[in-house]
C-alpha cells in the first residue's frame, strides 16, 4: 500500500493536493491545504492489512507531508484471514472465439447457466466415490435438479430468441421462459422437443447422487387449436405424440408447466408436468414455446410472491398474523379469509353509489409503490346506537381481520419470522363536533396507512424492502341530532408508501468520482 497513489493522475508531474504522489517535490507539498486521499489500504473485507496514512504537518514552515504506515484490524466478525486463492488475485484472459474453437466454445458456455468444470454434469452413479456412500446428500437452493441421464431442462433462449436446451431448472428457483422453435410439418414427428415424452421420459433423482427415482407425471394437457381457443382434456393419462393428419401436425408441445413437491429436508418427492398442445399448418417455420417451473414444500400451502426477494410495483403487499400460543410453533399463519383469500394488506374499495353502509366486505388489495385513496359516504340518522356504529365502521375500514404483520419482502416465507415487520396502530382525533348524539361518541372516519421503504442490496440492482408500516385511526366526536334530522359525514381511507432509502455516501457507498484533468496528449494518436 505504501506504492499505491489513486490520485496520481499526472505522468511525471505533481497532482495537487495528492500527497502520495511520488513526483511532489517539498516545494510543491508546502502549497498543499490538504491531502486529497487520506488513507490508502487494500481490500477491505480482509481482518488485518497495512494502511498507509498521509497528513500535512501545517505547522511546520513550511508545511510538510507526513506519512504513516499502520496495521489496521478489520471490526467486523466476517472477514477475510487470509487470500490464498491464488486465481482470485490475477485476471485470466478469455480465450477468444475463432473459427476453430466457436462450436466447443457455444457447447461450453452458450446456455443460460454454464459451470466452470464442464465434466462435473457427467452423472455417472456406477463410478461414485466409497467414501461418498454412507454420505447424506440433500437439494440446496440453486442446484441444477439431476435426472437419470443429466439434469432437468428448462428449454430458454440464449443469444437470440431461438430455443437452447441445456438450461438446467435450479432448485427452488421458480423461473419462467420464452423461446422460438423451428419446425416443420413434415419433420414434426422426428423434432424430439415439440414431443410429450421429451419432457417426461427421465426420472427425477430425489436427492443428488442417489439411486432413489421420481418420475415425471401428467397433471393436465390442453389443446389449443389454430385459432388459439383452448380445451382441457379429460383424461391426462394419455401419451400424446406429434402426428400428421389432413396436412396438420397436431399434438405438439407449446408449453410446459412443471411444478416440483419437496421437503424441508430438500428431498423432491412428487414432479408434474402440465403441457400444452397445439398444431401447425404448412405454412408454419416456427413456433413459440413457454416453459415453466414452481415448487411448493410438501403439506404447505402456495401462496403467491410479491417479488424476489424485494417487491416489484404494482403487486400486493404481503401479509398475515400470529397464532395463538406464540412462539409455539414459531411460524406466522396467513389470514385465510373470502375477502383476502391470498393474505395481503386490502383497504376499503370505492362502489359507485358511495354508501358505506353498502360497500362492507368489499376490499381491493395494496399495491406496492401505489398510492391510494378510497372512500365512502355515512348517512347518520338520530335513532342509530353509538356502540354499533363504531364496531360497524371499525369493520368497514380495517375489514373482517386487519392483519399484524406485513412481509419485508416479497418473498418473505411464513417460517421467517424475522422477515415480518409488526403494524404499528396510532389514533388521532379530530376537533369537529357533529351534533348527533346526546352524549358524546367518538367514531372512527378515517384510516391512514404509511408503509415505509428502503433500497437493500447492491447499488446496482436495489431490492425493495419494507421497514415500517404504521395504521392510524382518526375518531371524531357526534352529538345527539333532532329527531327526523340526518347528517352525511365522509369516510375515508388512504395509503402512502414513503421512500427513506439513505443517499449513497461519496467514495463509500457510490461511485468514486475524481476531479481532474488529463494531460491534452493523454488519448495520443486517438482524438
Amino acid at each position: 500500500v505504501a506504492k499505491l497513489c489513486v490520485c496520481d493522475l499526472l505522468v511525471a508531474q505533481c497532482d495537487v493536493n495528492c500527497c502520495c504522489d511520488p513526483d511532489c517535490s517539498a516545494a510543491d507539498v508546502s502549497l498543499f491545504t490538504t491531502c486529497s486521499v487520506p488513507i490508502v489500504t487494500g481490500d477491505s473485507r480482509l481482518c488485518s492489512q497495512k494502511a498507509a496514512i498521509y497528513s500535512l504537518d501545517v505547522e511546520a514552515n513550511p508545511p510538510e507531508r507526513i506519512f504513516k504506515l499502520i496495521d489496521q484490524v478489520n471490526p467486523s466478525v466476517f472477514c477475510i484471514h487470509a487470500t490464498n486463492y491464488e486465481q482470485a488475485l490475477s485476471f485470466s484472459s478469455p480465450e477468444m472465439p475463432t473459427s476453430e474453437n466457436f462450436d466447443q466454445l457455444l457447447k461450453q458456455f452458450g446456455s443460460a447457466a454454464f459451470s466452470a468444470e464442464p465434466d462435473s454434469w457427467n452423472m455417472n452413479t456406477d463410478a461414485q466415490n466409497p467414501s461418498d456412500a454412507n454420505e447424506t446428500y440433500s437439494y440446496e437452493y440453486g442446484v441444477p435438479i439431476q435426472t437419470v441421464d443429466a439434469f432437468l431442462r428448462l428449454p430458454s433462449p440464449v443469444v437470440s430468441s431461438w430455443c437452447s436446451d441445456a438450461n438446467p431448472a435450479g432448485f427452488l428457483v421458480n423461473q419462467a421462459t420464452k423461446c422460438i422453435r423451428s419446425v416443420s410439418v413434415e419433420k414434426c414427428g422426428n423434432i424430439q422437443a415439440v414431443s410429450m415424452l421429451f419432457y417426461i421420459n427421465s426420472s427425477i433423482l430425489a436427492v443428488p447422487k442417489s439411486s432413489q427415482m421420481v418420475n415425471i407425471t401428467v397433471q393436465s394437457i390442453v389443446v389449443q387449436s389454430l385459432n388459439g381457443m383452448r380445451t382441457l382434456l379429460n383424461g391426462s393419462d394419455v401419451l400424446r405424440l406429434p402426428m400428421i393428419l389432413d396436412e396438420l401436425c397436431i399434438n405438439i408441445v407449446l408449453g410446459v408447466s412443471y411444478h416440483i413437491t419437496y421437503t424441508d429436508t430438500g428431498e423432491i418427492i412428487e414432479a408434474a408436468a402440465s403441457f400444452v398442445l397445439g398444431a401447425i399448418n404448412k405454412e408454419a417455420l416456427s413456433i413459440q414455446q413457454s416453459f415453466e417451473i414452481s415448487f411448493t414444500q410438501v403439506n404447505t400451502k402456495p401462496v403467491p410472491l410479491s417479488g424476489n426477494p424485494g417487491y416489484v410495483v404494482g403487486l400486493p403487499v404481503r401479509a398475515g398474523f400470529r397464532p395463538q400460543g406464540y412462539p409455539f410453533p414459531v411460524e406466522i399463519l396467513f389470514a385465510a379469509l373470502n375477502t383476502n383469500k391470498y393474505s395481503q394488506l386490502t383497504i376499503l374499495q370505492s362502489t359507485s353509489n358511495q354508501d358505506c353502509l353498502a360497500a362492507q366486505g368489499a376490499r381491493t388489495p395494496i399495491l406496492f409503490g401505489y398510492n391510494m385513496i378510497s372512500g365512502c359516504k355515512l348517512r347518520i340518522t338520530a335513532a342509530m346506537k353509538c356502540q354499533p356504529l363504531t364496531q360497524t365502521l371499525l369493520d368497514l375500514l380495517k375489514g373482517q381481520s386487519f392483519p399484524e404483520y406485513v412481509a419485508s419482502f416479497g418473498n418473505s416465507q411464513a417460517q421467517d419470522v424475522l422477515d415480518w415487520v409488526p403494524i404499528t396502530h396510532l389514533h388521532t382525533s379530530e376537533q369537529r363536533i357533529y351534533n348527533t348524539f346526546q352524549s358524546s361518541c367518538q367514531i372512527p372516519v378515517s384510516l391512514e396507512i404509511e408503509v415505509k421503504w428502503t433500497k437493500y442490496g447492491s447499488l446496482v440492482n436495489p431490492q425493495a424492502r419494507i421497514v415500517n408500516v404504521t395504521a392510524t385511526i382518526t375518531t371524531t366526536t357526534l352529538k345527539q341530532l333532532p329527531s327526523g334530522r340526518e347528517r352525511t359525514i365522509p369516510i375515508t381511507s388512504s395509503v402512502v408508501f414513503t421512500d427513506i432509502s439513505s443517499p449513497a455516501e461519496p467514495g463509500y457507498k457510490a461511485w468514486p468520482t475524481i476531479n481532474a484533468k488529463l494531460p491534452f496528449d493523454f488519448f495520443f494518436p486517438f482524438v
